[in-house]
């Protein structure tokens, strides 16, 4: 089959999806080979802004031309003009217009399947498989990152006809799969599980880890919480922990705190001065990729407290470090990281206080929580994941050749 392969755009600054997409479609291009389909690259661009595609992706299909047929498609220049539009007709006229290029871009290339790495889809008009990483504006609908401004409708609107008519849909745990069938009503032949992959951050070579710690002025022994600054990811229930752990447990460990700021970064900094822990607490901002593995493993552990699940991505990157983790208990959590981390409820700032302490004071407990992560980082690959990416195509392929 020819598999239209749908690059979004992502940049570092996007956090996890950007970490997820950049490594699955590096793996997936060096894997093409094993595959007997062939690749076409579409890759959505929006040259001069920060939504560019990474520089060092765009070269890739240029590289691997002379030997399959694959081509890059940079469908950017109606997607500028939209975004450059603030009139909503204008918008409609220019996405439908986009819509239509970009079918007869996939006709003109006799693409026989869209493949999507994360929940998106350029076009419904052919066969494509996507993926679902969460459904929270369903389950958890009062956090405004996902209501407010008309976001649930836009959510909702995207996903009830993505989803239905997709080929397949890919998602990491069966916790996932039960929500697509419980909200959307797919049938469960058409929903593949695929675990979420661990990040490769400790395979590429960092800088030393005491140039890290001097740049970044690091304190000793500290917890690490490697997020966004939206509402969901929970920094306030963390602060109130790490206040009665000092209070309760007499013990005062410093807290680093990474992420871009998605609106809530200036709130949360309020509450650390309400709490009185400015001393404790460090804001970093955006941090490159390639000083994460020495942050890590620099860290007492990893206080990964998000809301929104089922898969997630830094406690897969802390295991692989060997930095013991704290999670939070959502729905999913067991399943993604099974015995390799301490799960708390995300909303008790005890019983999460409680749980550092006896981190803390359990060096056994650290230990083997260290092993664990360890051993369950090195059981999901992307190699493994672009494999199954693999069979779900050949799967496809006894459908797709009943027409042309």
């Amino acid at each position: 089959m020819k598999v239209a392969l749908f690059v979004s755009s992502y940049t570092p600054e996007t956090g996890g999806s950007y970490t997820f997409e950049h490594q699955l479609l590096d793996t997936l291009l060096k894997s093409y080979a094993e595959s007997k389909h062939t690749f076409v690259l579409y890759a959505s661009n929006r040259p001069g802004s920060k939504y560019r595609l990474d520089p060092t992706l765009q070269t890739v299909p240029t590289q691997i031309t002379a030997k399959q047929e694959v081509k890059s498609q940079i469908l950017g220049l109606a997607r500028n003009i939209a975004y450059g539009l603030s009139d909503s007709i204008g918008n409609y006229l220019v996405e439908r217009w986009h819509k239509q290029y970009t079918l007869n871009s996939f006709k003109t290339d006799r693409i026989d399947i869209i493949l999507s790495l994360t929940p998106n889809c350029p076009t419904m008009e052919y066969p494509y498989i996507t993926t679902v990483w969460d459904l929270q504006h369903k389950l958890q609908s009062y956090f405004p990152e996902v209501s407010a401004s008309g976001e649930w409708d836009k959510r909702e609107k995207f996903y009830a006809k993505m989803l239905s008519r997709a080929a397949f849909i890919i998602t990491g745990t069966e916790t996932g799969k039960a929500e697509i069938q419980r909200f959307y009503q797919v049938p469960a032949e058409r929903i593949r599980v695929i675990p979420f992959f661990t990040p490769q951050l400790a395979l590429t070579d960092p800088p030393d880890d005491r140039d890290i710690s001097i740049a970044y002025n690091l304190p000793d022994r500290y917890l690490f919480y490697p997020a966004q600054f939206w509402p969901h990811k929970n920094h306030v229930n963390l602060l109130l922990a790490i206040k009665c752990l000092k209070e309760k447990y007499n013990l005062a460990l410093p807290l680093v705190l990474v992420g871009s700021d998605k609106g809530n970064e200036s709130y949360v900094k309020s509450i650390v001065q309400e709490l009185d822990l400015s001393a404790q607490v460090s804001f970093l901002g955006f941090v490159p990729q390639a000083d994460m593995a020495p942050l890590y493993r620099n860290a007492f552990a990893l206080i990964f407290l998000s809301f929104f699940g089922p898969d997630n991505l830094p406690p897969l990157e802390a295991m692989a470090l060997g930095c013991p983790v704290i999670a939070a208990n959502v729905s999913g959590a067991a399943e993604q990281l099974g015995d390799a981390a301490v799960l708390v409820d995300p909303k008790h700032p005890e019983e999460i206080a409680a749980a550092i302490n006896t981190l803390f004071t359990d060096s056994i407990l650290r230990q083997n929580l260290i092993d664990s992560g360890l051993k369950r980082a090195n059981q999901w690959t992307t190699k493994d994941y672009v494999r199954e990416i693999f069979t779900l195509l050949d799967d496809f392929e006894a459908i797709g050749r009943c027409w042309e």
